[in-house]
């Protein structure tokens, strides 16, 4: 196959060589062209070709094809039939549609020539390239549409913002179509744009963030190397400033003035300060410190993170009677100070804070935290521990009154003077029972009746009146062939006193045994000695030795305990054997099944007694009374309670059974008379005609009821009279006038009512105080 080979002109026409045609050269001689098969492999079309109808592309020819219309050609590859077609008679190629090079530069085919008749190929296939010339159609397109950029403030002139980069889909080997030059549009004259590279800089020196933070800069890319009519694509970089630590923080108000009540804790907050920045995020960070001032030791200062405000705290308790007017020099700093930026400085500032404390009703102050008092045990009651102190803090002193939290005292063993703070003792301490005694003293304003407590602990000092014992029991034994002098027992003491010297023990016999003696080792350990030899328990199975032990305080306190010696059969080296009465019985002749046997016995018989006597009580006794229809007999019951367990006199049942008989000689035999010659008083039973009126008249009732029985009944008669010389004892309606009672008067009473008495004038006592 050939083909001619087109050029396309710079106007567009195609210039077709035709094969075996001579043509004239410069110096006009002939040239003959020989003829011979045509080298090719490419044809040239223009992109997006505006002409009518289809743009053609180049012609195809075979040697084969003599033009008697038995040829035909074929055209397959890229875009064959859809953007490519071929007359299949003469061999013209034809773009069939507009072509775009920047969606496809080149197509690649290939062509034939086949017999129309025998459809067998002329020659083989033959392949070529289709190249699409490019034209300038695309414009600059950024890889964004937005870009966001930052540059510290305070920056120098050039420095470096931001590169942006945009590209164009033209061709960039033929000609200017995608050359770019960069320009700046908006956002002068505080950045530049470099032409060839696209890299935005700052234009103005010491751009201040506080002034203006944010701009907004248009980049433009240009084709065509930014010559006219050249197409262009523009892009949006919004630039922030950075903020550097340029601005130092400053205190708005010289002086500031704060109050705080004197009642404030330590640690609790009186105000706050602030001083402002204009700078952001770290570059703002202040602390806060107390320079000077008369309540830098009163009070500190700390710097809230969060607000960056100073934090004025108690540091010392306050008071308003001392004083009430503190000054303070605060100094603000940053915290991170940019070296760069000094010369702007300093970055720190002053101010003074005026703080006033103001009064509170105060409770009262005790003059101790604490208190710790000494008492001997055993002193009497009454006697003084210690005295408590506490005053009114506030400018006018209130007066103030002393008590005992008794929940603290619940035996009640202490009493406080409420007007002098004297605490004494209720009642004699065991030092054994109880070495301290903790309380709680209150002390109360009694026009506000605001409170303070106070501990007060009560150690109880020792006495010597505990005398020692044996540290444990001891079972001591004595073998039967024992020698004189032998050690048969160590014994030691314990005393629970506790004397400052430490115990000393001093052992003895409390008279002089012919068995036994003792030696004092003088260390409160004492030894047990055989004073004879040749011990027999058939004569004597156990001896009860008295030991005398005596302490080295005073007043010297000594006691005795006994120790139980066993006598025991032992061998020859001196160990024991046997101690028990059943080894006596068995030397005896009495056999442990005997022994047995006697036991039960025994228990037999006691079982049997006991169990009689039950049966004896527990037999039914006839009953007074059945019924009213058994009674035979009149019979009068009398309750009468009596004056207690050792009145046997208190009343004459016989007075009630004749009113006229009254023995008033009588006395109380377990109260000493008052007088010589008692007051003798009127019997009651005599002038009370109630009485008698009414067993009168219950007797008439009983002998007129026709319903009664032909024999005698039982008539009870309960009258409780119209009261007694002593009134009522009842507790009923008398909470009223608790507070108001005496009860001196159960002192008199004699001894039966003396635990009464003590009750009654005790709790008196105790609500005085």
């Amino acid at each position: 196959l050939r083909s001619y080979h087109s050029a396309v002109s710079s106007t567009g026409a195609l210039i077709r060589p035709v094969p075996g045609i001579s043509t004239s050269d410069r110096d006009g001689q002939t040239l003959h062209r020989t003829k011979r098969g045509w080298m090719w492999n490419s044809f040239f079309l223009l992109e997006e070709w505006t002409g009518t109808g289809k743009q053609y592309v180049g012609k195809l020819h075979s040697d084969m094809d003599t033009e008697d219309g038995s040829v035909k050609y074929v055209l397959t590859g890229d875009g064959a039939g859809t953007v490519f077609e071929i007359d299949e008679n003469s061999g013209d190629i034809h773009a069939i549609r507009r072509l775009d090079r920047e969606e496809k530069a080149l197509y690649t085919l290939s062509a034939k020539a086949v017999n129309k008749t025998s459809g067998q190929d002329l020659e083989r296939a033959s392949e070529f390239i289709i190249k699409i010339h490019d034209i300038n159609d695309n414009e600059p397109k950024f890889a964004k549409e937005t870009y966001v950029a930052s540059v510290s403030e305070m920056s120098s002139v050039g420095a470096f913002v931001i590169r942006v980069t945009a590209s164009d889909a033209d061709d960039e080997a033929y000609g200017n179509s995608a050359r770019l030059v960069y320009s700046i549009l908006q956002g002068q004259p505080y950045f530049s744009v470099e032409p060839e590279t696209g890299v935005i800089r700052t234009a103005l020196p010491n751009m201040i963030r506080e002034n203006r933070e944010n701009y907004q800069v248009v980049i433009q890319a240009k084709d065509m190397a930014g010559q006219m009519g050249g197409l262009s694509g523009t892009t949006t970089v919004n630039i922030t400033l950075q903020d550097v630590n340029n601005s130092p923080p400053r205190f708005p108000h010289s002086t500031y003035h704060l109050s705080t009540p004197e009642s404030a804790g330590i640690g609790s907050p009186v105000g706050r300060i602030k001083a402002y920045d204009a700078d952001v995020g770290e570059n703002a960070e202040m602390w806060y410190t107390i320079l000077d001032g008369d309540g830098q030791d009163v009070f500190n200062i700390i710097t809230d993170s969060t607000s960056q405000e100073g934090v004025i705290k108690v540091k010392k308790q306050l008071d308003y009677e001392s004083k009430r007017l503190y000054s303070l020099r605060v100094q603000v700093t940053n915290t991170h100070i940019d070296r760069r930026f000094e010369q702007l400085g300093p970055f720190s500032d002053t101010a003074i804070v005026r703080i006033t404390v103001t009064d509170v009703d105060e409770p009262p102050v005790f003059s101790r935290t604490l208190y710790i008092f000494e008492v001997d045990e055993d002193t009497p009651a009454g006697s003084s521990v210690g005295t408590v102190s506490a005053r009114d803090p506030d400018t006018i002193n209130h007066l103030v009154k002393y008590t005992i939290d008794r929940h603290t005292d619940l035996e009640r063993l202490f009493s406080i003077d409420s007007n002098n703070g004297t605490i004494s003792t209720r009642q004699a301490l065991d030092r054994e029972s109880s070495k301290w005694h903790n309380i709680s003293v209150l002390a109360t304003e009694l026009s506000t009746a605001l409170q303070t407590r106070v501990p007060v602990f009560i150690k109880v000092r020792d006495v010597n009146d505990n005398a020692p014992e044996f540290a444990m029991y001891y079972e001591t034994f004595v073998c039967e062939n024992v020698k004189a002098g032998q050690l048969i027992q160590t014994i030691s003491a314990v005393d629970t006193d506790e004397p400052l010297v430490g115990h000393k023990f001093v052992f003895s016999l409390s008279s002089i045994n012919p068995n036994f003696t003792i030696f004092d080792n003088e260390d409160n350990t004492a030894r047990i000695l055989t004073r004879r030899g040749s011990f027999n328990r058939r004569e004597m199975s156990a001896y009860l030795l008295p030991v005398v032990i005596s302490d080295n305080d005073y007043p010297i306190q000594s006691s005795t305990s006994t120790l139980t010696v066993r006598v025991c059969a032992c061998d020859s080296r001196g160990n024991v054997q046997t101690c028990s009465t059943e080894a006596l019985l068995l030397s005896a002749g009495l056999s442990t099944g005997a022994l047995v046997a006697i036991l039960l016995c025994i228990l037999i018989l006691l079982m049997i007694v006991v169990l009689f006597a039950a049966l004896r009580r527990q037999k039914k006794k006839e009953p007074l009374i059945i019924s009213k229809e058994d009674v035979r007999d009149n019979v009068v019951s009398y309750n009468d309670e009596g004056g207690g367990e050792e009145d046997t006199q208190a009343f004459d049942i016989g007075t009630l059974r004749n009113p006229e008989v009254i023995d008033t000689n009588k006395l109380r035999r377990d109260i000493m008379p008052e007088m010589l010659f008692p007051f003798r008083r009127s019997s009651p039973i005599k002038n009370n005609t109630d009485v008698r009126d009414f067993i009168n008249g219950r007797l008439q009732e009983n002998d007129s009821d026709p319903t009664a029985p032909p024999y005698d009944s039982l008539a009870t008669y309960a009258y409780e009279g119209n009261g007694s010389l002593a009134e009522s004892l009842s507790s009923l309606e008398s909470a009223a006038t608790e507070g108001d009672q005496e009860f001196e008067y159960l002192s008199h009473w004699g001894p039966q009512f003396k635990k009464l008495a003590d009750m009654y004038i005790g709790q008196e006592s105790q609500r005085e105080t």
